[in-house]
């Protein structure tokens, strides 16, 4: 006895809408991120060089604080005061236990600024602190 009088056997093809789907996803993605880049870049701040400096990996939330040579503070292009920082830091601390903080200073910056920001990750408990550098150019491989 044959059921199966009206099924036709169909082979899976290729289906164009999830890979669609796939690649409108994948390019918010970057031009998300890029913007974000960009807006790090704005503020016209030159890092200090570092002949032992290395490409470390980005990692998800961490919080890069901007110092530029005057000593103000900027986190997302957002200048703060030193009492607004620690707030916002006291609160990341609470829910995120050793969330990272790069400190990225202009190399004109004072060091007594540079020490403020630090006194501030220390006062709330955030001791995953790095420093931003670039590669020195004038060394060589």
């Amino acid at each position: 006895m044959n059921f199966r009088k009206d099924f036709q056997d169909r082979q899976a093809g290729f289906q164009l809408a999830p890979m669609i789907d796939i690649v409108f996803l994948l390019l918010m993605f970057f031009m998300t991120s890029l913007i974000f880049a960009q807006w790090e870049r704005k503020l016209g701040i030159e890092v200090p060089t570092a002949e032992s400096g290395t490409q470390s990996r980005r990692t998800p939330g961490e919080i890069i604080i901007n110092l530029d040579e005057d000593g103000n503070i900027f986190v997302n292009t957002v200048e703060m005061t030193p009492t607004r920082l620690e707030g916002i830091l006291k609160e990341v601390a609470a829910i995120f236990k050793g969330h990272p903080v790069i400190i990225r200073a202009d190399r004109r910056t004072d060091h007594q600024y540079v020490m403020r920001v630090l006194d501030i990750c220390c006062r709330v408990d955030i001791w995953h602190v790095s420093f931003a550098t670039i590669a020195d150019e004038k060394q060589g491989p």
